[in-house]
């Protein structure tokens, strides 16, 4: 199944905010920030990063039964505004 990509800004917030999810706080520096997040926030591992950073493989994995593809990104991106606030 080829999906169109995820319209990610790069704006690192999902990177500073790890601490939220028991599936990322492994990331966490100790600050509630990805410790591969580099200052240009840039992940520094990108092609390497671990399978839960990977959101086509999640959607595909975890929520393809429950979503369209456009419906996850909508929520993706709901909580991509939370984030902000």
């Amino acid at each position: 199944m080829s999906l169109k990509p995820f319209p990610c800004n790069q704006c690192g917030k999902c990177c500073s905010n790890v601490h939220l999810s028991e599936l990322t706080q492994a990331l966490d520096r100790g600050d509630g920030v990805c410790r591969h997040l580099n200052e240009d926030i840039r992940c520094s591992i990108y092609d390497k990063r671990p399978e839960i950073c990977r959101i086509e493989l999640q959607y595909q994995l975890n929520y393809a039964k429950q979503y369209s593809w456009d419906e996850f990104i909508a929520v993706n991106l709901e909580v991509c505004e939370s984030l902000g606030k």
